[in-house]
């Protein structure tokens, strides 16, 4: 069974994409607590993962490079995982993109439609930079909240383009 599970979104920081599967399996949910009780991740941070069979694919972007190994780390001893594939990308030190990552986030967040976001513990919508560029992931409760995230984030000066992959939940 394959399937897809992506971090930090909604009011829980991971929501399975499964491909026809209602609950989650074993394997699946304890690589997802793993994941999500990680020291550092952050709101500046996306990781996903993929279960096949008893292969994890690990994908995504941090800003750390302990994030990356830590992840690694923290599934290995899963009864059930023999290899890991970790493709998640450490993204390059900018004291620009650390400037835009703060913006954004100020922008989204201190929305007043958007401050019920900020107080979880990991915010559900993550904001990835890389060289100037603004990618929003994760899970917000409505269109009009995705739509109005995105206008928040493409307001902040120095960002060069805004992708806005977030999804809205199913009720």
């Amino acid at each position: 069974m394959i399937a897809a599970l992506v971090l930090a979104v909604a009011s829980l920081p991971l929501v399975a994409a499964t491909a026809g599967a209602q609950e989650l399996s074993r394997v699946e949910r304890q690589v997802r607590r793993e994941l999500v009780t990680l020291p550092f991740y952050s709101v500046f941070d996306n990781m996903t993962f993929r279960v096949e069979g008893t292969k994890v694919t690990l994908m995504g972007k941090v800003t750390r490079p302990t994030l990356k190994t830590g992840a690694e780390k923290s599934i290995k001893d899963i009864e059930g995982v023999s290899e890991i594939d970790n493709q998640i990308e450490v993204l390059p030190v900018s004291s620009n993109d650390d400037r835009i990552r703060v913006a954004t986030f100020r922008a989204i967040y201190y929305h007043p439609m958007m401050t019920r976001y900020a107080i979880q513990a990991v915010p559900p919508i993550h904001i990835i930079v890389q060289n100037g560029d603004v990618t929003l992931e994760g899970v917000v409760g409505s269109e009009s909240e995705k739509n109005l995230a995105g206008i928040q984030a493409s307001g902040v000066n120095g960002s060069f383009s805004i992708t806005n992959n977030l999804q809205v939940e199913r009720d």
